[in-house]
Parts: structure tokens; C-alpha cells; sequence
């Protein structure tokens, strides 16, 4: 089957900052895909670009809808929208009216109403557990129960594909479970593709693939597996006062190069249980080390290994006027 979603050689700027250089994948129909990236990396222009909040700028996006295909731009938008389901960050639900009340006027938007409507109220309300709740006040509900509500107003319209910008914000562990639980049932039995953007490692694993997004660039994109097997190795981190001295000592005693992130430093090694011992006994009374840790390979790692440089926020574009959720 061709791909649901191509994108080629896509490019954003705002102002003189490219918050999207040359992205370029596909997302295969029925698949989790993941953007993977710290506030700022560019994954959120690409769930705006991709929701049709903003046009592209350059590149050429194509979404395929059953061998019709369509090329991202305002005039495809009103199609492309009813194909697609939205998910925002910022919450997009009238507190002051019902559950049911909140999907009903949903529902108008995309030309559904009676009992068509009313039917998929209710299918959509026993998908995400809140059918024996219709008529209760959104604003009496907690965090997690409001994203459920979200989640059946994305999946009203019977979507093809349901996008969802960091879903998992303000919710307890447990709910974010249950979101999870949620997707991959709505993948399952509803045939939707589901794209995510997170910050979150743990929620990246849940993804069929990932696209791990930089500065705008796509640094790396595979399974969330095949990524981890990229290390091909064990991961030693070595905490210490002197990171700069310990990794030149490092170098001249081993020949061995540590990659230094704050005050830790990262050693990537086959068999590296092997290493730890001669390492520490190497600086043993010189208080260089003060803690050494062994682990597989994490998709952390794997940010690391791509981009030469740890997971963290970095500088927020400015976000054109009438968008919703956060820049970057």
C-alpha cells in the first residue's frame, strides 16, 4: 500500500529560524508514529503543519486517502479535515457543558446530526468508558477523564488519521495507561492511524516508529527498537566533579573516548561489565569518580548517540497568531 502521509523536504521558518529544515518521511496507513523531541526541536510546527493550523511554507506533504491522494495546501484543507482528528494540548472543551453537550456541537461542525449523531455519541462514549456519564459537567471531571472526553471528540468524525500533541500532559501515571490502553484499541478496531508528539521517552516506546526531531532536523527514524540497536553496546555513565579531566584521563589510560554531558560521562561498550572494574580501580583515591552506573541502551541514548548533545528544551519559535498548544 502507498503511504498515508509523505512528506518531502519540508522547511518552516519563523523569522530568520528554520524551526523545520529538509523533514523528510512516510507514515504508513494504521500505524503509532511518534515525533520524539525536546520543547523546541520542531515537532510541534510539524503537528500544526500536519493538522492544517499553518500552511507549509516549502516541501511538499501528501496525505493518500484511498488512492486519492492530496497535497497539503489551503486549498486541499477543508478535505484533508474531514479525514483527520485533532488532539491539541491545550484543552479544547467547554467546561461549562456536558459531555455529551461538548461532542453534540463537535458533531455539527462536520455536518453530522439526529440520531447519526446521537449513535456515535454513544459508540465514541463507550470507546473511552464514559457512557454511564454523558451528562455530567466536563469541569467536574479530573485531568485524565477530560482527555478521554478529548479523545472521543477527535474520533467523532470517524477520522483516518487521530493527532494528538503531547497527550499525556498533566496526567497521573495511571491515566496515562489508560491513554495508551486507548489508542491501541482505537488503532485496532476503529483502522485509525494515530500520530503522537511527546517529550516523553517512556510514551515514545509505545509508537510503532519514531522520528526523533533536533533543531528542526530529523535526526533519526526506525522503531523505537531498531533505535536502541543502533548503540550496539552496553552504556556506562560515570558521575563526577571534573567531567572534562576524567574523560582526558579516560582517553590517555584506555584509549577510549567518553562523551560528556553535564557533569556525567557516557561510555558506550560492548561487554561493559567487563570494563567497570579496571575502570574504577584505575582512579580509585582520586575522588574523580563518584558514582558509576551500567545500563542497556535507551532511547535517550539513542538522542544522545544522533545528535551529539543531551534531551533538552531549546530555543521556542515564535508561533504565527491564531494557533493553539505550544511553539516549537
Amino acid at each position: 500500500m502507498p503511504p498515508l502521509i509523505s512528506i518531502a523536504n519540508l522547511t518552516h521558518h519563523y523569522g530568520d529560524r528554520a524551526a523545520l529544515h529538509n523533514v523528510a518521511f512516510n507514515v504508513a496507513q494504521g500505524e503509532i508514529f511518534g515525533f520524539l523531541g525536546p520543547n523546541g526541536s520542531g515537532k510541534t510546527t510539524l503537528f500544526r503543519i500536519l493538522s492544517t493550523l499553518i500552511a507549509a511554507q516549502e516541501g511538499v506533504v501528501t496525505f493518500d486517502f484511498s488512492g486519492s491522494a492530496l497535497i497539503l495546501q489551503p486549498s486541499s484543507f477543508p478535505a484533508i479535515r474531514r479525514n483527520i482528528g485533532v488532539v491539541f494540548q491545550s484543552p479544547s472543551l467547554d467546561k461549562q457543558l456536558t459531555v455529551a453537550e461538548n461532542l453534540r456541537y463537535h458533531g455539527h461542525l462536520y455536518g453530522l446530526r439526529g440520531a447519526e449523531l446521537e449513535t456515535r455519541i454513544d459508540q465514541m462514549l463507550r470507546r473511552v468508558g464514559l457512557d454511564q456519564r454523558p451528562t455530567e459537567l466536563v469541569g467536574q471531571f479530573s485531568g485524565g477523564m477530560r482527555r478521554r472526553v478529548e479523545l472521543a471528540k477527535g474520533l467523532l468524525p470517524r477520522p483516518r488519521i487521530l493527532l494528538l500533541d503531547e497527550p499525556s500532559t498533566g496526567l497521573d501515571p495511571g491515566a496515562r495507561i489508560d491513554l495508551w490502553r486507548y489508542l491501541r484499541e482505537i488503532r485496532k478496531e476503529e483502522g485509525v492511524t494515530i500520530l503522537v508528539t511527546t517529550h516523553l521517552m517512556d510514551e515514545a516506546e509505545h509508537c510503532d516508529r519514531l522520528a526523533i526531531m533536533d533543531q528542526g532536523k530529523l535526526a533519526a527514524c526506525d522503531t523505537p527498537a531498531a533505535l536502541k540497536a543502533m548503540i550496539g553496546a552496553d552504556v556506562i555513565t560515570l558521575s563526577t566533579d571534573d567531567p572534562a579531566g576524567l574523560s582526558a584521563a579516560i582517553k590517555e589510560r584506555f584509549d577510549i573516548t567518553a562523551t560528556i554531558l553535564d557533569n556525567t560521562l557516557r561510555i558506550e561498550r560492548p561487554r561493559a561489565h567487563e570494563f567497570i572494574p579496571p575502570l574504577v580501580e584505575a582512579f580509585t583515591g582520586t575522588g574523580r569518580i563518584r558514582s558509576v552506573s551500567l545500563g542497556s541502551p535507551t532511547l535517550e541514548d539513542v538522542f544522545i548517540r544522533v545528535t551529539g548533545h543531551g534531551f533538552k528544551d531549546q530555543l521556542i519559535a515564535p508561533e504565527p497568531s491564531g494557533g493553539r498548544g505550544r511553539r516549537g
